[in-house]
């Protein structure tokens, strides 16, 4: 059936097709992108309706990932599942393991000691460091800006170097553990974090030079992919994606945890909500958790890395496995049976990189969860979709696409 530009349902009133004149007349055509595509990040499948160099309709299809982690979580006991978690947003890994932690945490009313809740402030920044550093760089990329990605991504490298000193891992951590963490910061680790933070703030300055006023990107983003207030709100988006469109919410504010409270700080917010402020808003929030890093660092305390008094929760250290048959017992009970959680439900969300990861938990008691349901923020990103991507022209997709930052494993769950 012929249609025209004007006849178009324009979802987005920033949608540069707007200002096209009506003159192509013809037939609509349908049009594959992904599964498996650089477009998408990941296997997402976008069924479109194209009239002519505009995209009339947008349908997302997921679920090419589905593992089923929920289910997974069901049938194990909490620290098992620290692993499966690192598989959510995998870019991400710190900050997932210590809001899930943090969830199990506050359904057993256990409290961590401080020093444990600094290595976790560092681990969740450090993650959201890494996290947009790659995000910006992938985005330059997807605008034509390849440059940039080489500047992001070598920082991200030296992230990784501290990732691995710390938990043995470079890219699955699996660091957190119910009740504290896997092992305490090695030695010199608090000084390389520091020289990492001093030389990560000129490397913004120059991804800076290049993008910010680079009158391609800006033209390729500006006005481009405007989501609204309301509309932000309605489906669901949070972190970055919802801060862009003019809505000040961070729950490190909002809701503290980790004692987010204590550090002086400051929450970007942006005006249009188009790919332009969503590029700004990651650009930002990593000079802020640089200086969020460097104050936890100034501050960092003595004392012990996990809960000591939850012996029921947490397993005794390896040294005194080895040379007490208490320790021996009690160690043997956590590893089969699971921390010992009291029946109840919780939920409990963190502010994640890419949003709000949220983990409602039912206990019926024991070292096993009876229901786990994770609300993950690059889900949310993605519905919004069908409504954001409509008359646009083809070649916005990409640029839309790259500025939501999505990660398809935290949606194929």
């Amino acid at each position: 059936m012929a249609t025209t530009t004007k006849e178009i349902s324009i979802g987005d009133l920033g949608a540069r097709s707007s200002e096209a004149e009506p003159t192509l007349q013809g037939e609509t055509m349908a049009l594959n992108v992904g599964p498996s595509h650089p477009t998408t990040h990941g296997v997402l499948r976008l069924k479109m309706e194209l009239d002519g160099d505009i995209v009339k309709s947008c349908d997302p299809v997921l679920g090419y990932l589905h593992r089923g982690d929920e289910k997974i979580a069901e049938n194990m006991t909490y620290n098992q599942f620290v692993p499966y978690t690192d598989r959510l947003d995998y870019l991400a890994p710190l900050a997932n393991n210590v809001a899930y932690a943090m969830a199990v945490e506050k359904l057993a009313a256990l409290e961590v000691p401080d020093r444990c809740q600094a290595i976790r402030v560092l681990c969740c920044e450090l993650a959201r460091v890494s996290s947009h550093l790659l995000g910006i760089g992938v985005y330059g990329m997807d605008a034509g800006a390849w440059t940039v990605f080489m500047y992001t991504f070598t920082e991200r490298e030296k992230l990784y170097t501290l990732f691995e000193e710390l938990t043995g891992a470079r890219f699955t951590t699996s660091y957190t553990r119910i009740g504290g963490v896997a092992r305490d910061i090695p030695d010199g680790w608090l000084g390389r974090v520091l020289e990492f933070c001093k030389g990560v703030l000129p490397v913004l300055d120059q991804v800076d030079k290049l993008l910010t006023r680079n009158r391609i990107f800006m033209d390729r983003t500006v006005g481009v992919g405007v989501i609204s207030k309301e509309d932000a709100i309605s489906y669901g988006l949070t972190g970055p994606n919802l801060r862009a469109c003019g809505v000040d919410l961070d729950l490190r504010k909002d809701k503290p945890y980790l004692g987010y409270d204590q550090f002086d700080f400051e929450v970007p917010v942006g005006t249009t909500g188009d790919c332009y402020d969503r590029y700004m808003m990651r650009a930002e929030e990593v000079r802020q958790s640089v200086s969020i890093i460097r104050q936890c660092i100034d501050q960092f305390p003595e004392g012990s890395y996990y809960a000591e008094e939850a012996k029921k929760i947490f397993a005794p250290q390896k040294a005194k496995v080895l040379t007490s048959m208490e320790e021996l017992i009690q160690n043997f009970m956590i590893v089969t049976e699971g921390p010992q959680i009291p029946a109840g439900e919780v939920y409990f969300e963190a502010e994640n990189p890419k949003g709000a990861l949220g983990f409602f938990i039912v206990s019926k008691g024991g070292g096993v969860p009876y229901r786990l349901k994770i609300r993950g923020p690059s889900f949310c990103s993605l519905s919004i979709l069908e409504k954001l991507i409509p008359g646009h022209y083809m070649t916005d997709i990409t640029v839309i696409l790259g500025s939501l930052d999505f990660v398809m494993g935290e949606c194929d769950r």
